[in-house]
Protein backbone atom coordinates (compact mmCIF):
# COMPACT_ATOMS: atom_id res chain seq x y z
CA UNK A 1 0.00 0.00 0.00
CA UNK A 2 1.05 3.22 -1.23
CA UNK A 3 0.56 6.14 1.20
CA UNK A 4 2.27 9.64 1.96
CA UNK A 5 2.20 8.90 5.62
CA UNK A 6 5.48 7.13 5.53
CA UNK A 7 7.08 10.12 4.91
CA UNK A 8 5.83 11.90 7.90
CA UNK A 9 7.34 8.62 9.60
CA UNK A 10 10.47 9.82 7.89
CA UNK A 11 10.14 13.74 8.97
CA UNK A 12 11.51 11.89 12.54
CA UNK A 13 15.34 10.85 11.03
CA UNK A 14 15.28 13.49 8.82
CA UNK A 15 14.93 16.21 11.81
CA UNK A 16 17.65 14.18 13.92
CA UNK A 17 19.38 14.73 10.44
CA UNK A 18 18.83 18.20 10.02
CA UNK A 19 19.95 19.09 13.56
CA UNK A 20 23.00 17.31 13.63
CA UNK A 21 24.34 18.76 10.22
CA UNK A 22 23.28 22.24 11.54
CA UNK A 23 26.44 23.08 13.32
CA UNK A 24 26.72 25.97 15.84
CA UNK A 25 23.47 27.67 13.89
CA UNK A 26 21.96 24.88 15.74
CA UNK A 27 22.14 27.52 19.06
CA UNK A 28 24.58 26.53 22.46
CA UNK A 29 21.75 24.37 23.83
CA UNK A 30 21.39 21.43 20.80
CA UNK A 31 20.19 19.41 23.46
CA UNK A 32 16.66 20.99 24.37
CA UNK A 33 16.33 20.70 20.56
CA UNK A 34 17.42 17.09 20.62
CA UNK A 35 15.22 16.41 23.31
CA UNK A 36 11.27 18.12 21.08
CA UNK A 37 13.25 16.11 17.93
CA UNK A 38 13.48 12.62 19.90
CA UNK A 39 9.79 13.37 21.52
CA UNK A 40 8.27 14.02 18.13
CA UNK A 41 9.82 10.81 16.53
CA UNK A 42 8.33 8.87 19.39
CA UNK A 43 4.83 10.08 18.40
CA UNK A 44 5.77 8.90 14.56
CA UNK A 45 6.29 5.89 15.96
CA UNK A 46 3.55 5.61 18.19
CA UNK A 47 1.28 6.34 15.00
CA UNK A 48 3.60 3.96 12.79
CA UNK A 49 2.60 1.36 15.12
CA UNK A 50 -1.12 2.05 15.38
CA UNK A 51 -1.09 2.27 11.09
CA UNK A 52 0.66 -0.89 10.97
CA UNK A 53 -2.03 -2.60 13.24
CA UNK A 54 -4.82 -1.22 11.18
CA UNK A 55 -4.38 -0.93 7.83
CA UNK A 56 -1.08 -3.97 7.66
CA UNK A 57 1.87 -2.98 5.72
CA UNK A 58 2.48 0.48 4.31
CA UNK A 59 4.93 1.38 1.34
CA UNK A 60 6.44 4.49 -1.14
CA UNK A 61 6.98 4.69 -4.11
CA UNK A 62 10.65 3.71 -5.51
CA UNK A 63 13.06 7.13 -6.01
CA UNK A 64 14.93 5.34 -8.62
CA UNK A 65 15.28 2.42 -10.42
CA UNK A 66 15.85 -1.71 -10.53
CA UNK A 67 15.25 -1.20 -6.81
CA UNK A 68 18.27 0.80 -6.29
CA UNK A 69 17.13 4.43 -4.79
CA UNK A 70 15.21 5.93 -1.88
CA UNK A 71 12.09 4.08 -0.83
CA UNK A 72 10.32 3.22 2.65
CA UNK A 73 8.60 -0.07 3.56
CA UNK A 74 6.92 -0.38 6.98
CA UNK A 75 5.73 -3.34 8.46
CA UNK A 76 4.98 -5.19 11.95
CA UNK A 77 8.82 -5.75 12.43
CA UNK A 78 9.88 -2.20 11.06
CA UNK A 79 7.58 -0.36 13.19
CA UNK A 80 8.27 -2.07 16.50
CA UNK A 81 11.86 -1.64 16.07
CA UNK A 82 11.38 2.03 15.22
CA UNK A 83 9.03 2.54 18.35
CA UNK A 84 12.11 0.76 20.30
CA UNK A 85 14.99 2.43 19.20
CA UNK A 86 12.55 6.18 19.03
CA UNK A 87 12.14 5.58 22.76
CA UNK A 88 15.76 4.64 23.54
CA UNK A 89 17.00 7.59 21.70
CA UNK A 90 14.26 9.96 23.65
CA UNK A 91 15.63 8.40 27.10
CA UNK A 92 19.35 9.00 25.93
CA UNK A 93 19.28 11.80 24.22
CA UNK A 94 17.56 13.55 27.18
CA UNK A 95 20.49 11.74 29.62
CA UNK A 96 22.87 13.06 27.64
CA UNK A 97 21.89 16.76 28.13
CA UNK A 98 22.41 16.23 32.13
CA UNK A 99 25.69 13.83 31.83
CA UNK A 100 27.38 16.50 30.33
CA UNK A 101 26.30 19.75 31.32
CA UNK A 102 29.44 21.59 31.38
CA UNK A 103 31.38 20.19 28.76
CA UNK A 104 32.31 22.18 26.20
CA UNK A 105 31.59 19.84 23.76
CA UNK A 106 28.53 18.61 24.36
CA UNK A 107 26.74 20.58 21.72
CA UNK A 108 29.01 18.65 19.21
CA UNK A 109 28.16 15.01 21.43
CA UNK A 110 24.32 15.63 20.89
CA UNK A 111 24.50 16.42 17.18
CA UNK A 112 26.81 12.87 16.75
CA UNK A 113 24.51 11.10 18.57
CA UNK A 114 21.51 13.20 16.79
CA UNK A 115 23.25 11.45 13.29
CA UNK A 116 23.40 8.09 14.65
CA UNK A 117 20.07 8.24 15.93
CA UNK A 118 19.05 9.19 12.21
CA UNK A 119 21.14 6.45 10.28
CA UNK A 120 19.67 3.82 12.89
CA UNK A 121 15.86 5.11 11.90
CA UNK A 122 16.12 5.51 8.14
CA UNK A 123 17.80 1.59 8.23
CA UNK A 124 15.15 0.36 9.96
CA UNK A 125 12.39 1.95 7.95
CA UNK A 126 14.55 1.23 4.53
CA UNK A 127 12.57 -0.04 1.32
CA UNK A 128 15.15 -1.97 -0.18
CA UNK A 129 18.41 -2.81 0.53
CA UNK A 130 20.89 0.01 -1.28
CA UNK A 131 19.04 2.28 0.97
CA UNK A 132 19.54 -0.36 4.00
CA UNK A 133 22.95 -0.46 2.89
CA UNK A 134 23.56 3.21 3.08
CA UNK A 135 21.78 3.23 6.18
CA UNK A 136 24.25 0.67 7.78
CA UNK A 137 27.36 2.25 6.51
CA UNK A 138 26.21 5.55 8.01
CA UNK A 139 25.06 3.85 11.67
CA UNK A 140 28.76 2.41 11.73
CA UNK A 141 30.18 5.88 10.94
CA UNK A 142 28.19 7.89 13.26
CA UNK A 143 29.01 5.29 15.87
CA UNK A 144 32.65 5.49 15.19
CA UNK A 145 32.55 9.52 15.40
CA UNK A 146 30.83 8.83 19.51
CA UNK A 147 33.63 6.19 20.12
CA UNK A 148 36.25 8.96 19.30
CA UNK A 149 34.61 11.70 21.01
CA UNK A 150 37.51 11.84 23.64
CA UNK A 151 40.51 11.61 21.09
CA UNK A 152 42.90 11.90 23.89
CA UNK A 153 42.08 8.58 25.41
CA UNK A 154 44.29 5.83 23.80
CA UNK A 155 41.68 3.24 24.84
CA UNK A 156 38.81 4.63 23.15
CA UNK A 157 40.55 5.14 19.92
CA UNK A 158 42.02 1.73 20.11
CA UNK A 159 38.00 0.22 20.44
CA UNK A 160 37.12 2.67 17.63
CA UNK A 161 39.91 1.17 15.49
CA UNK A 162 38.86 -2.67 16.14
CA UNK A 163 34.92 -1.45 15.63
CA UNK A 164 35.87 0.49 12.41
CA UNK A 165 37.90 -3.16 11.04
CA UNK A 166 35.41 -4.97 12.02
CA UNK A 167 32.74 -2.84 10.42
CA UNK A 168 34.59 -2.70 7.43
CA UNK A 169 34.67 -6.26 6.69
CA UNK A 170 30.60 -6.52 7.85
CA UNK A 171 30.37 -3.58 5.13
CA UNK A 172 32.03 -5.88 2.82
CA UNK A 173 29.86 -9.24 3.31
CA UNK A 174 26.56 -6.95 2.68
CA UNK A 175 27.75 -4.77 -0.29
CA UNK A 176 28.80 -8.48 -1.81
CA UNK A 177 25.27 -10.18 -0.83
CA UNK A 178 23.83 -6.62 -2.41
CA UNK A 179 25.65 -7.86 -5.48
CA UNK A 180 24.89 -11.42 -5.68
CA UNK A 181 20.18 -10.48 -4.95
CA UNK A 182 20.75 -7.61 -7.98
CA UNK A 183 22.49 -9.91 -10.20
CA UNK A 184 20.08 -12.95 -9.85
CA UNK A 185 16.91 -10.95 -8.87
CA UNK A 186 17.93 -7.82 -11.22
CA UNK A 187 15.98 -5.44 -7.97
CA UNK A 188 17.22 -4.72 -4.80
CA UNK A 189 13.37 -4.32 -3.77
CA UNK A 190 12.20 -5.98 -0.68
CA UNK A 191 9.30 -7.47 -2.22
CA UNK A 192 11.26 -8.20 -5.66
CA UNK A 193 13.98 -10.03 -3.55
CA UNK A 194 11.06 -11.93 -1.37
CA UNK A 195 9.01 -13.04 -5.08
CA UNK A 196 13.12 -14.15 -6.11
CA UNK A 197 13.27 -16.01 -3.12
CA UNK A 198 9.72 -17.71 -3.61
CA UNK A 199 11.10 -18.82 -7.16
CA UNK A 200 14.15 -20.07 -5.84
CA UNK A 201 12.74 -22.03 -2.86
CA UNK A 202 10.32 -23.30 -6.05
CA UNK A 203 12.52 -24.13 -9.29
CA UNK A 204 15.41 -25.55 -6.79
CA UNK A 205 17.89 -23.13 -9.24
CA UNK A 206 21.47 -24.91 -9.11
CA UNK A 207 22.77 -22.03 -10.40
CA UNK A 208 21.30 -19.39 -8.47
CA UNK A 209 23.45 -16.74 -6.17
CA UNK A 210 21.34 -16.54 -3.35
CA UNK A 211 22.72 -19.23 -1.16
CA UNK A 212 25.69 -17.38 -1.51
CA UNK A 213 24.00 -13.87 -0.76
CA UNK A 214 22.59 -15.68 2.64
CA UNK A 215 26.08 -16.53 3.66
CA UNK A 216 27.42 -13.18 2.93
CA UNK A 217 24.20 -11.89 5.17
CA UNK A 218 24.59 -13.91 7.95
CA UNK A 219 28.53 -12.20 8.24
CA UNK A 220 27.67 -9.28 8.03
CA UNK A 221 25.24 -9.68 11.09
CA UNK A 222 27.68 -11.69 12.86
CA UNK A 223 30.72 -8.64 12.89
CA UNK A 224 27.96 -6.60 13.37
CA UNK A 225 27.13 -7.98 16.69
CA UNK A 226 30.18 -8.46 18.31
CA UNK A 227 30.66 -12.38 17.81
CA UNK A 228 33.45 -13.85 19.09
CA UNK A 229 36.91 -13.58 18.22
CA UNK A 230 35.98 -9.71 17.07
CA UNK A 231 34.22 -8.87 19.98
CA UNK A 232 36.93 -7.19 22.26
CA UNK A 233 35.59 -3.90 20.92
CA UNK A 234 32.50 -3.79 22.85
CA UNK A 235 34.12 -4.08 26.23
CA UNK A 236 36.36 -1.25 25.69
CA UNK A 237 33.66 1.65 24.62
CA UNK A 238 33.55 2.53 28.65
CA UNK A 239 36.08 5.29 27.60
CA UNK A 240 33.66 7.12 26.03
CA UNK A 241 30.53 8.62 27.65
CA UNK A 242 28.32 6.69 29.41
CA UNK A 243 24.83 7.38 27.11
CA UNK A 244 26.95 6.17 23.98
CA UNK A 245 27.64 2.58 25.72
CA UNK A 246 23.88 3.04 26.35
CA UNK A 247 22.73 3.45 22.75
CA UNK A 248 25.21 1.19 21.55
CA UNK A 249 24.61 -1.58 23.89
CA UNK A 250 20.39 -1.43 24.03
CA UNK A 251 20.49 -0.16 20.07
CA UNK A 252 22.50 -0.33 17.64
CA UNK A 253 24.19 -3.78 18.76
CA UNK A 254 20.85 -4.97 17.59
CA UNK A 255 21.18 -3.87 14.26
CA UNK A 256 22.73 -7.48 13.34
CA UNK A 257 19.78 -9.34 14.50
CA UNK A 258 17.22 -6.69 12.95
CA UNK A 259 19.73 -7.70 9.78
CA UNK A 260 18.75 -11.40 9.99
CA UNK A 261 15.15 -10.81 10.68
CA UNK A 262 14.65 -8.63 7.71
CA UNK A 263 16.44 -10.66 5.51
CA UNK A 264 14.90 -13.71 7.35
CA UNK A 265 13.44 -15.18 4.36
CA UNK A 266 16.53 -15.03 2.13
CA UNK A 267 18.61 -16.20 4.54
CA UNK A 268 16.75 -19.15 5.28
CA UNK A 269 17.06 -20.28 1.72
CA UNK A 270 20.46 -21.97 2.52
CA UNK A 271 21.17 -24.09 5.46
CA UNK A 272 24.69 -23.52 5.96
CA UNK A 273 23.79 -19.67 6.51
CA UNK A 274 21.34 -20.54 9.53
CA UNK A 275 24.29 -23.45 10.89
CA UNK A 276 26.84 -20.77 11.37
CA UNK A 277 25.04 -18.31 13.22
CA UNK A 278 23.32 -21.01 15.10
CA UNK A 279 27.31 -22.55 16.05
CA UNK A 280 28.90 -18.86 16.10
CA UNK A 281 25.92 -17.39 18.26
CA UNK A 282 25.85 -20.79 20.72
CA UNK A 283 29.67 -20.20 21.60
CA UNK A 284 29.62 -16.46 21.87
CA UNK A 285 26.95 -16.63 24.11
CA UNK A 286 28.37 -18.91 26.43
CA UNK A 287 31.87 -17.71 26.11
CA UNK A 288 30.80 -14.21 27.20
CA UNK A 289 28.41 -15.60 30.59
CA UNK A 290 31.15 -17.87 31.66
CA UNK A 291 33.70 -14.56 31.58
CA UNK A 292 31.04 -12.53 32.87
CA UNK A 293 31.32 -14.81 35.96
CA UNK A 294 34.53 -13.27 37.28
CA UNK A 295 34.21 -9.58 36.17
CA UNK A 296 34.90 -7.08 38.95
CA UNK A 297 33.77 -4.24 37.14
CA UNK A 298 30.15 -3.92 36.77
CA UNK A 299 30.52 -2.34 33.32
CA UNK A 300 32.87 -4.65 31.63
CA UNK A 301 30.21 -7.87 33.25
CA UNK A 302 27.73 -5.31 31.14
CA UNK A 303 30.01 -5.80 27.85
CA UNK A 304 30.42 -9.45 28.19
CA UNK A 305 26.75 -9.77 29.27
CA UNK A 306 25.82 -8.14 25.63
CA UNK A 307 28.12 -10.15 24.19
CA UNK A 308 26.22 -13.54 25.45
CA UNK A 309 23.19 -11.98 24.65
CA UNK A 310 23.52 -11.00 21.58
CA UNK A 311 25.19 -14.74 20.77
CA UNK A 312 22.02 -15.92 22.19
CA UNK A 313 20.05 -14.18 19.48
CA UNK A 314 22.08 -15.27 16.48
CA UNK A 315 21.32 -18.61 18.21
CA UNK A 316 17.54 -17.91 17.84
CA UNK A 317 18.26 -16.95 14.47
CA UNK A 318 20.10 -19.89 13.19
CA UNK A 319 17.50 -22.22 14.96
CA UNK A 320 14.83 -20.89 13.01
CA UNK A 321 12.88 -19.31 15.78
CA UNK A 322 12.98 -15.97 13.86
CA UNK A 323 9.80 -14.34 16.22
CA UNK A 324 11.92 -15.07 19.94
CA UNK A 325 14.51 -13.65 18.48
CA UNK A 326 12.19 -10.06 18.01
CA UNK A 327 11.49 -10.59 21.67
CA UNK A 328 14.86 -10.97 22.75
CA UNK A 329 15.82 -7.65 21.13
CA UNK A 330 13.07 -5.61 22.46
CA UNK A 331 13.75 -7.38 26.07
CA UNK A 332 17.36 -6.68 26.02
CA UNK A 333 17.37 -3.71 25.00
CA UNK A 334 15.16 -1.98 27.44
CA UNK A 335 17.01 -4.05 30.12
CA UNK A 336 20.42 -3.13 28.67
CA UNK A 337 19.39 1.05 28.31
CA UNK A 338 18.67 0.76 32.09
CA UNK A 339 21.55 -1.17 33.01
CA UNK A 340 23.75 1.38 32.29
CA UNK A 341 22.25 4.74 32.98
CA UNK A 342 22.03 3.22 36.80
CA UNK A 343 25.31 1.47 36.82
CA UNK A 344 26.63 4.44 38.64
CA UNK A 345 24.21 3.15 41.36
CA UNK A 346 25.22 -0.57 41.81
CA UNK A 347 26.58 -0.43 45.07
CA UNK A 348 23.62 0.71 47.05
CA UNK A 349 21.12 -1.54 45.15
CA UNK A 350 23.43 -4.52 45.89
CA UNK A 351 23.16 -3.29 49.59
CA UNK A 352 19.38 -2.84 49.35
CA UNK A 353 19.43 -5.89 48.22
CA UNK A 354 21.50 -8.18 50.65
CA UNK A 355 19.84 -10.98 52.45
CA UNK A 356 21.60 -13.16 55.04
CA UNK A 357 22.35 -17.04 53.65
CA UNK A 358 20.88 -19.84 55.51
CA UNK A 359 23.95 -21.24 56.26
CA UNK A 360 25.98 -24.70 54.82
CA UNK A 361 27.42 -25.27 51.65
CA UNK A 362 25.76 -26.05 48.26
CA UNK A 363 25.77 -29.38 47.83
CA UNK A 364 26.60 -30.86 44.09
CA UNK A 365 23.58 -33.24 44.34
CA UNK A 366 21.21 -30.81 45.42
CA UNK A 367 22.03 -29.12 42.10
CA UNK A 368 21.53 -31.52 40.02
CA UNK A 369 18.53 -32.11 41.44
CA UNK A 370 17.49 -28.67 40.65
CA UNK A 371 18.48 -28.39 36.90
CA UNK A 372 16.59 -32.11 36.67
CA UNK A 373 13.47 -30.07 37.80
CA UNK A 374 13.87 -26.93 35.72
CA UNK A 375 14.91 -28.67 32.44
CA UNK A 376 11.57 -30.96 32.99
CA UNK A 377 9.56 -28.53 33.97
CA UNK A 378 10.60 -26.16 30.93
CA UNK A 379 10.60 -29.36 28.45
CA UNK A 380 6.64 -29.95 29.76
CA UNK A 381 5.32 -26.10 29.71
CA UNK A 382 6.87 -26.01 26.08
CA UNK A 383 5.12 -28.53 24.93
CA UNK A 384 2.06 -27.10 25.98
CA UNK A 385 3.03 -24.27 23.53
CA UNK A 386 3.73 -25.98 20.68
CA UNK A 387 7.65 -25.75 21.40
CA UNK A 388 8.63 -29.27 21.37
CA UNK A 389 12.32 -30.61 19.66
CA UNK A 390 11.07 -31.28 16.68
CA UNK A 391 8.40 -28.57 16.24
CA UNK A 392 10.51 -25.91 17.40
CA UNK A 393 13.88 -26.78 18.87
CA UNK A 394 15.31 -23.13 18.95
CA UNK A 395 12.31 -22.16 20.91
CA UNK A 396 13.23 -25.02 23.48
CA UNK A 397 16.16 -24.79 23.71
CA UNK A 398 16.05 -20.90 24.48
CA UNK A 399 13.47 -21.37 26.80
CA UNK A 400 15.28 -24.24 28.68
CA UNK A 401 18.37 -21.79 29.45
CA UNK A 402 15.81 -18.64 30.91
CA UNK A 403 14.72 -21.50 32.95
CA UNK A 404 18.28 -22.78 34.46
CA UNK A 405 18.60 -18.99 36.00
CA UNK A 406 15.92 -20.74 38.76
CA UNK A 407 18.03 -23.62 39.03
CA UNK A 408 19.93 -21.48 42.45
CA UNK A 409 15.77 -21.06 43.45
CA UNK A 410 15.16 -24.40 43.44
CA UNK A 411 18.60 -25.30 45.03
CA UNK A 412 17.88 -23.01 48.17
CA UNK A 413 14.11 -24.62 48.67
CA UNK A 414 15.27 -27.87 49.12
CA UNK A 415 18.61 -26.82 51.29
CA UNK A 416 19.20 -28.16 54.88
CA UNK A 417 16.40 -27.37 56.18
CA UNK A 418 13.15 -28.62 53.49
CA UNK A 419 9.76 -27.59 53.76
CA UNK A 420 7.30 -28.70 51.42
CA UNK A 421 5.77 -25.33 51.44
CA UNK A 422 8.59 -23.58 50.39
CA UNK A 423 9.62 -26.24 47.93
CA UNK A 424 5.36 -25.70 46.34
CA UNK A 425 6.05 -22.52 45.86
CA UNK A 426 9.42 -22.26 44.58
CA UNK A 427 8.20 -24.74 41.90
CA UNK A 428 5.15 -22.93 41.48
CA UNK A 429 7.04 -19.72 40.83
CA UNK A 430 9.50 -21.71 38.48
CA UNK A 431 6.64 -22.73 36.34
CA UNK A 432 4.95 -19.37 36.02
CA UNK A 433 7.92 -17.60 34.63
CA UNK A 434 8.55 -20.56 32.18
CA UNK A 435 4.97 -20.51 31.21
CA UNK A 436 4.91 -16.45 30.61
CA UNK A 437 8.64 -16.88 28.50
CA UNK A 438 6.57 -19.57 26.48
CA UNK A 439 3.44 -17.22 26.19
CA UNK A 440 5.13 -14.49 25.62
CA UNK A 441 7.58 -15.68 22.48
CA UNK A 442 3.89 -17.73 21.27
CA UNK A 443 2.47 -14.22 21.38
CA UNK A 444 5.35 -12.73 19.47
CA UNK A 445 5.12 -15.28 16.65
CA UNK A 446 1.40 -14.78 16.39
CA UNK A 447 1.42 -11.08 16.49
CA UNK A 448 4.31 -10.91 13.73
CA UNK A 449 3.26 -13.67 11.73
CA UNK A 450 3.03 -11.60 8.40
CA UNK A 451 6.43 -9.91 9.33
CA UNK A 452 8.79 -13.15 9.65
CA UNK A 453 8.99 -16.67 8.84
CA UNK A 454 7.30 -19.41 11.10
CA UNK A 455 9.77 -21.12 13.85
CA UNK A 456 11.48 -23.65 11.69
CA UNK A 457 10.80 -27.64 12.67
CA UNK A 458 14.04 -29.73 13.54
CA UNK A 459 16.23 -30.02 10.09
CA UNK A 460 18.23 -32.76 10.85
CA UNK A 461 21.22 -34.71 13.09
CA UNK A 462 22.85 -31.16 13.61
CA UNK A 463 20.39 -28.93 14.84
CA UNK A 464 19.98 -31.62 17.41
CA UNK A 465 23.43 -31.15 18.81
CA UNK A 466 23.10 -27.55 18.69
CA UNK A 467 20.24 -27.79 21.12
CA UNK A 468 21.91 -30.77 23.19
CA UNK A 469 24.93 -28.77 23.54
CA UNK A 470 23.37 -25.31 24.63
CA UNK A 471 21.42 -27.08 27.35
CA UNK A 472 24.14 -29.13 28.24
CA UNK A 473 26.76 -26.17 28.82
CA UNK A 474 24.63 -23.91 30.10
CA UNK A 475 23.50 -26.63 33.05
CA UNK A 476 27.19 -27.28 33.57
CA UNK A 477 27.57 -23.29 34.22
CA UNK A 478 24.91 -23.25 36.65
CA UNK A 479 26.52 -25.94 38.21
CA UNK A 480 29.83 -24.27 37.99
CA UNK A 481 28.40 -21.42 39.24
CA UNK A 482 27.07 -22.59 42.45
CA UNK A 483 29.80 -24.90 43.30
CA UNK A 484 32.07 -21.23 42.88
CA UNK A 485 31.86 -20.27 46.28
CA UNK A 486 33.68 -23.74 47.68
CA UNK A 487 36.80 -23.38 45.24
CA UNK A 488 37.38 -19.29 45.56
CA UNK A 489 39.91 -19.94 47.93
CA UNK A 490 42.19 -22.98 46.03
CA UNK A 491 45.27 -22.24 43.97
CA UNK A 492 43.59 -24.13 40.95
CA UNK A 493 40.75 -21.90 40.85
CA UNK A 494 42.52 -18.75 41.66
CA UNK A 495 44.98 -19.36 38.76
CA UNK A 496 41.73 -20.37 36.29
CA UNK A 497 40.12 -17.36 37.13
CA UNK A 498 43.18 -14.49 36.05
CA UNK A 499 42.67 -16.24 32.39
CA UNK A 500 39.07 -16.65 32.49
CA UNK A 501 38.93 -12.55 33.56
CA UNK A 502 40.82 -12.05 30.40
CA UNK A 503 38.71 -13.84 28.45
CA UNK A 504 41.66 -16.09 27.79
CA UNK A 505 43.47 -13.33 25.89
CA UNK A 506 41.61 -12.75 23.00
CA UNK A 507 41.50 -9.10 22.98
CA UNK A 508 44.72 -8.70 24.25
CA UNK A 509 46.38 -10.35 20.97
CA UNK A 510 43.53 -8.27 18.78
CA UNK A 511 45.32 -5.47 20.63
CA UNK A 512 48.85 -6.22 19.99
CA UNK A 513 47.82 -6.46 16.46
CA UNK A 514 46.16 -3.03 16.07
CA UNK A 515 49.27 -1.19 18.08
CA UNK A 516 51.53 -3.21 15.21
CA UNK A 517 49.82 -2.46 12.66
CA UNK A 518 47.63 0.44 13.43
CA UNK A 519 49.60 2.08 16.18
CA UNK A 520 47.63 4.44 18.47
CA UNK A 521 49.87 7.08 19.62
CA UNK A 522 50.19 8.07 23.74
CA UNK A 523 47.78 10.71 24.70
CA UNK A 524 48.44 14.31 24.14
CA UNK A 525 48.27 17.36 26.62
CA UNK A 526 45.45 18.95 28.08
CA UNK A 527 46.12 21.84 26.18
CA UNK A 528 45.62 19.26 22.62
CA UNK A 529 42.25 17.91 24.20
CA UNK A 530 40.86 21.43 24.60
CA UNK A 531 41.98 22.72 21.30
CA UNK A 532 40.04 19.70 20.08
CA UNK A 533 37.01 20.24 22.14
CA UNK A 534 36.71 24.09 21.16
CA UNK A 535 37.25 23.27 17.08
CA UNK A 536 35.67 20.19 16.31
CA UNK A 537 37.55 19.60 13.00
CA UNK A 538 41.18 19.18 15.04
CA UNK A 539 42.21 15.38 15.16
CA UNK A 540 44.67 14.95 17.76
Amino acid sequence: MQTPFLWLVLSGPAAFAMLALAGSRAGRDAGRAAIVVAAFTLACAAAAGAAVALSGDWSTPLLGAVGIGFSLYLDALSAAMFGLVSFIGLIVVRYSRHYLAGDPAQDRFIRQLCLTLAAVLTLIVAGNLFLFAFAWVATSLGLHGLLTFYRDRPAALLAARKKFIASRLGDACLLGAMGCVYAQIGSLDYAAIEAGVAAHLAGGNGDSRLPLAALLLAGAALLKSAQFPLHGWLLEVMETPTPVSALLHAGIINAGGFLVLRFAHLISVDGAALELLALMGGFTALFGSVVMLTQTSIKVALAYSTIAQMGFMMLQCGLGAFSAALLHIVAHSLYKAHAFLSSGSVIDVHRAAWAPTPGGQPHPARIAVALVVVIGLSALIGAQFGATLTAKPGVLALGTVVALGLVQLVANAIDERPSMFVIARTVACACGVAALWFALQWGTESLFADALPATAPLRGWLDVVIVALVVLSFSALSLFQSLLPQQAETPRWQALRVHVANGFYVNAVANRLIQRYWPVRPAATRVSRFNSLVSPGVQS
